[in-house]
């Protein structure tokens, strides 16, 4: 292990809250998803998080280390806002931009903490390149239902 543990495993719980903010907003939004295409695609992101965060949590274990979850404000706050935006308008189009929004975000976040941890466990790096190639393509994925 590195000698900077604690950089380690702040950057592998960024990891996993990001992927579980991934599954959170996709939860918020999912009952509203009226279109069966679309729907199975924010399924199939939702499983692709919860393997990133398991991934993440995994290799926490190896440090010997928990994951640190997202807080429950957070957590209501986003269903707040989720809510709120989609009470005029809950189309799948509305509902494809809302998680573009937050997946961008997410996109922006990942590779701040990649520049940040470039001297990083190679088992850390993969895995964070692996949350950025999700987070891109389902970008790419979510632009089809705009």
């Amino acid at each position: 292990m590195k000698k900077n543990m604690s950089e380690e495993v702040e950057y592998l719980n960024y990891i996993y809250k990001n992927a579980e903010m991934g599954v959170v907003g996709i939860d918020d939004v999912i009952v509203k998803a009226n279109d069966e295409k679309f729907e199975k695609l924010l399924k199939k992101e939702r499983e692709e998080y919860l393997e990133i965060a398991r991934e993440a949590e995994d290799i926490l274990k190896k440090y010997g280390k928990q994951n640190e979850e997202v807080g429950a404000m957070v957590k209501i706050s986003s269903k707040m806002m989720s809510e709120m935006k989609l009470l005029k308008d809950n189309s799948t189009q509305t509902i494809a931009k809302m998680m573009m929004e937050g997946t961008n975000k997410g996109i922006i976040e990942i590779t701040e903490k990649i520049n940040a941890y470039n001297n990083t466990d190679a088992e850390i790096v993969v895995l964070a390149g692996k949350l950025k190639s999700t987070l891109e393509k389902n970008i790419e994925e979510l632009k089809k239902f705009l």
